[in-house]
């Protein structure tokens, strides 16, 4: 496994703002790239990453929100929505900037799973927030598109750093390799 670039915003707006291609097959270089993907998502402490965030407009998405089950959504695709709520998010892509963001609290998601297998999730709560978070990027939607501009702020480079120590001490805590992070109201998507 290797751990991937990070697209990052702005210099690296045209992968990060471009409407990703459906996944046709499925391949040994599919399932290297997810494999890749999650090493990359736990090195950047991070809950979901996007294909377009490692400079692949394919898409893909993985995700972790603290189980130790990293799993990837392959073409996904919201058949239902409801319920709203403001929340906190961030970025990988947009380093140290957070900010309130409008979601539906329940979504229901097709796709294939990193297998290869047709999955429907019925996602509820941080999980709703972080599939719509990873889905807008595969549409070239970024959460400052969607934030309430008047409650983004930055923190600091060391507190970045901070919660990127904090998110990789979380992992090695479980004791697994490549295991998962607890969510926190500021771990970016």
């Amino acid at each position: 496994m290797a751990i991937l670039p990070i697209a990052i915003y702005p210099r690296d707006e045209k992968i990060l703002r471009e409407r990703c291609k459906p996944v046709t097959k499925l391949t040994d270089r599919t399932s290297r790239l997810i494999e890749d993907m999650i090493e990359t998502m736990y090195d950047a402490a991070g809950v979901g990453l996007a294909a377009p965030q490692v400079h692949v407009s394919q898409r893909i998405f993985v995700y972790d929100i603290g189980d130790g089950k990293p799993d990837a959504l392959i073409n996904p695709e919201i058949t239902l929505s409801e319920g709203d709520e403001i929340g906190p998010e961030a970025c990988l892509s947009i380093p140290r900037l957070h900010g309130d963001v409008p979601r539906f609290t329940r979504i229901v998601v097709t796709g294939l799973n990193r297998k290869g297998r047709r999955v429907r999730i019925d996602a509820v709560d941080y999980l709703a927030r972080v599939f719509q978070h990873e889905i807008d990027h595969l549409n070239g939607i970024l959460f400052t598109d969607r934030a309430i501009q008047s409650s983004l702020y930055e923190i600091t480079e060391e507190e970045e750093e901070e919660r990127r120590a904090e998110g990789r001490k979380k992992r090695r805590g479980r004791g697994e390799a490549g295991g998962g992070i607890h969510p926190v109201e500021d771990e970016p998507i």
